[in-house]
């Protein structure tokens, strides 16, 4: 996210084009995607650990873009998309971009290749009977992803006016947790995430809203994401339970 910022925030400052400075963080974000599925992919480093050492290039690579640890970007004197100046008018443009992504991403995921992806991310194992190269899928699926997360770090730089190094940590996804069963469909499903990500903001608002130690956000939202994730989990123990209470008691009242 902080790649695809710093991208578009240093080519608005050069004089050029939003939409053209939201392209090309887009390709960062595809290009940063690759490299952490080839180090997976080809050189067999675990995900999450490709991701870690992706992401610490990344910090070199967004410090040099930058030339310091945070750049200003104004709006009065920048040609931008969106800014929290204008709240009202921002709304609809973030709007806009999410339905449009949906649509995309919608129309893609039925295509051979997005029904590959999707069937690489189900069950590698069957997809690879079936002759898909799920290496490749890997590989393409984490570049998609990184694009729209680095395109939301260009509109986000936008709307807030400057770029730090440090922004994007803790941005997770949680709207799968609270769709539950109903989140079946690929559009309702996509969706979701942004829903969650605009569920996880309200809560960590209100965190500091309510006067928490500032120390402690981290811990917050480690909590507050815990809590997402695990209640899903919970909510089915529990219904496993009560099922087998009712079972209990059903034998016992045959006996």
């Amino acid at each position: 996210i902080c790649t695809g910022a710093a991208v578009c925030t240093m080519l608005l400052l050069g004089g050029q084009s939003p939409w053209l400075a939201l392209l090309c963080a887009v390709l960062a974000g595809v290009l940063a995607g690759a490299v952490t599925g080839l180090l997976h992919v080809g050189l067999g480093i675990p995900p999450i650990l490709a991701g870690i050492l992706t992401q610490m290039v990344l910090w070199s690579v967004n410090l040099k873009l930058l030339g310091k640890a945070n750049q200003a970007l104004p709006a009065r004197t920048t040609p931008v998309l969106l800014s929290q100046m204008d709240v009202g008018g921002a709304l609809p443009v973030l709007l806009g971009f999410c339905v449009v992504l949906v649509a995309l991403l919608v129309l893609f995921f039925g295509t051979e290749l997005g029904c590959a992806l999707r069937a690489t991310g189900c069950n590698p194992v069957m997809s690879r009977a079936q002759g898909v190269n799920t290496g490749l899928m890997k590989v393409v699926g984490l570049a998609l992803s990184n694009g729209v997360v680095a395109l939301s770090g260009a509109l986000l730089c936008q709307y807030q006016g400057y770029t730090d190094v440090n922004m994007g940590r803790g941005a997770v996804v949680i709207g799968q947790a609270v769709l539950g069963r109903r989140g079946g469909r690929m559009a309702v499903q996509l969706g979701g995430v942004i829903l969650g990500a605009v569920i996880y903001y309200i809560v960590y608002q209100v965190i500091i809203f309510a006067g928490f130690d500032t120390d402690l956000l981290k811990m917050f939202s480690a909590v507050v994401v815990a809590v997402f994730l695990g209640a899903p989990h919970v909510k089915a123990q529990l219904k496993a339970h009560s099922r087998s209470k009712k079972g209990d008691s059903g034998h016992a009242e045959n006996e």
